[in-house]
């Protein structure tokens, strides 16, 4: 959409290239960055710190049952050579007036509870006394200008690296975390557990699980600018293959920081930090722990770099969706664009980072001594949300506009409705609970 310089620079597609996976591979490492962030870090290793192994099922749940609406971001570009936003459109303005709607209702959120961590990793790593607001909305500028001018494939490469680091130390502390879990412990809260704090970790541990459906929009668009990028077009299966190798690095990952706040911090005495910098401060203890003090400060900026790559996948993303949905509300998406689509989008794209970064400032001004509350309610909104967005997924993925040869199997079919109805089912229990509290 040439809307940000990072993945837009045109280029001239060969319809039939020199099959290279190399070149597809991108978009799902771009998945597991804005993934492995705030469901991870805080709601995984809440779950742990707080009920050891109990909630470990619904971690695995989550990944199992979500699965085929992410991966049907890229399936879909890759088949199309469009985005979801194109697959919403064929089915009816109300599609996209959904997706608007529930765009609007999670986005504030979304990112301030993504910047609000990142800010409180910042102050702990580097020891900053700014203000958490005026530093979340210094994180956001720069975030913004890297974005302006285009530094972004240098900043990718080093983020990528980053996440290996972290992804290799959480492996390696997982490990040595192994001995001091209770595994006699409950595998499932029991009964007298059940009060509403424990529906509402549960509904926020699988609302962003391994992150927001919303993502699936953003991965579409990804992919394709990466052809856009490369110049490669990346048949339906190396496109998969790439999906998967991002989703099941984030699906190990999450179940990970479960461990490791069962290990280290259950029956410890330990209570969860409610304030973004001393949260911060207790995930690189987790590692210092088992790792030992010379990792505290190689972890806490591999755990900052994680969170600063989520934070500008997030502000990239939603104004790139924005941007996209206003251009399908004026008509449909050339599969043969080189990716501008002209002034207006543009203009969009930049306004909405504006207005998102502002309101998501103010939210955490409204929630700065409560980081905990804050991504509750982020990640109960995505929660509730997730059934209308999977399912939306689904219809597009199964157009008429898909070729035959790259609809998913009459299995994965069924795949993909047993997951809309577990999004649903979990979804109207939790509104039954509140209601009836």
């Amino acid at each position: 959409m040439g809307l940000a310089p990072r993945l837009e620079v045109s280029h001239t597609v060969d319809p039939a290239p020199q099959r290279s996976f190399a070149k597809a591979l991108g978009p799902g490492l771009l998945f597991a960055g804005a993934a492995v962030g705030v469901s991870h870090l805080v709601q995984s290793t809440r779950a742990g710190a707080r009920y050891g192994l109990a909630l470990v099922a619904f971690v695995v749940l989550a990944n199992v049952f979500k699965y085929p609406a992410f991966q049907f971001g890229p399936r879909y570009a890759a088949a199309t050579g469009t985005s979801l936003l194109e697959g919403y459109r064929r089915q009816g303005r109300w599609a996209l007036a959904l997706y608007a709607a529930l765009t609007f209702g999670t986005m504030l959120t979304v990112q301030a509870a993504v910047v609000f961590v990142t800010t409180g990793l910042a102050k702990s790593v580097f020891d900053l006394d700014a203000s958490p607001v005026w530093l979340s909305l210094g994180l956001m500028s720069v975030c913004g200008v890297l974005l302006a001018v285009g530094r972004y494939p240098i900043l990718d490469k080093v983020i990528k690296g980053v996440v290996l680091i972290l992804t290799v130390a959480t492996a390696v502390a997982t490990a040595l975390a192994l001995s001091r879990v209770d595994w006699s412990g409950p595998w499932f809260p029991p009964a007298e557990r059940w009060d509403l704090a424990t529906f509402g970790l549960v509904a926020g541990l699988i609302g962003w699980m391994p992150s927001a459906i919303d993502i699936s929009v953003w991965h579409s668009l990804w992919t394709l600018a990466r052809r856009r990028e490369t110049g490669y077009a990346p048949t339906p299966r190396e496109s998969l293959l790439d999906f998967d190798i991002g989703y099941l690095g984030t699906a190990l990952l999450a179940l990970c920081f479960v461990v490791l706040g069962a290990g280290v911090m259950h029956h410890s005495g330990v209570t969860i930090a409610d304030t973004a910098r001393a949260f911060a401060q207790q995930v690189v203890d987790l590692y210092a722990a088992t790792l030992g003090e010379w990792s505290r400060p190689i972890i806490g900026i591999a755990a900052f770099g994680v969170m600063f790559s989520t934070t500008l996948t997030v502000i990239d993303g939603f104004p790139r969706a924005l941007a996209a949905l206003w251009g399908r509300l004026h008509g449909p998406e050339d599969p043969t664009a080189a990716g501008h689509e002209g002034g207006a989008a543009q203009r969009v794209y930049w306004g909405a980072m504006v207005f998102i970064g502002v309101g998501s400032g103010l939210i955490i001004a409204e929630f700065i001594g409560s980081l905990i509350a804050l991504v509750q309610v982020a990640t109960i909104i995505s929660f509730l949300t997730a059934p209308a967005l999977a399912l939306l997924n689904h219809r597009a993925m199964f157009g008429a506009e898909v070729p035959a040869e790259h609809r998913p199997s009459p299995r994965m079919r069924r795949f993909s409705l047993a997951g809309i109805a577990f999004n649903a089912v979990v979804a109207l229990g939790y509104m039954i609970v509140i209601l009836a509290a």
